[in-house]
């Protein structure tokens, strides 16, 4: 007979024998097959791509503004004056009205209407005459139908020429209104 310490240890080691089980491993799943890794030279053994779009990507042009084409009417925003005038020369009222059309037909476009004039005469004559060229392209753009709201004068003067040499070449260049979008 076995000793009666000694029986309640087979009933232990078959209880811990059902409660821990027998450790189980998980299912075998099968091993991908390997992917062959190119090496150089074998690009072209691999054969052509038959998910991917082979057509060319088309270039497109950048939308440019009317203002922005050098082959546009509306490049062209400089109205050149004659000395110590500020008549608009005839020469210039298709600009001005192509300009006057392009305002009023987009909305949001504002213009800033700057007046220049050459270095001769004092600093606050030519003031008040680039403020009279700046104005008298301001009344041709409102009477072809552009808001006055959407203008605005500002002169110069001489403070800013666009030739700084001396002589009537460079002086017939300074004396201008440029229309600044």
């Amino acid at each position: 007979m076995l000793n009666p310490r000694l029986r309640p240890l087979p009933l232990l080691l078959v209880a811990a024998l059902g409660l821990g089980g027998c450790p189980s491993a998980p299912p075998r799943q099968p091993e991908p097959e390997p992917v062959p890794q190119p090496r150089p030279g074998d690009l072209r053994t691999l054969g052509p791509r038959t998910d991917t779009d082979t057509r060319p990507i088309p270039i497109t042009e950048p939308v440019r503004s009317p203002l922005d084409d050098p082959a546009g009417p509306l490049y062209r925003k400089v109205v050149y004056f004659d000395y110590d005038v500020a008549e608009i020369k005839p020469q210039y009222t298709d600009l001005l009205r192509t300009h006057a059309g392009y305002i009023y037909q987009t909305p949001g476009v504002r213009v800033t209407l700057e007046g220049h004039t050459d270095e001769r005469g004092t600093r606050a004559y030519n003031l008040a005459l680039g403020e009279r060229r700046a104005d008298a392209v301001r009344r041709f753009l409102v009477a072809e139908g552009v808001p006055v709201d959407r203008l605005t004068t500002l002169s110069y003067g001489e403070e800013r020429p666009a030739d700084p040499g001396q002589g009537e070449q460079s002086w017939a260049l300074n004396r201008r209104v440029e229309l600044v979008y």
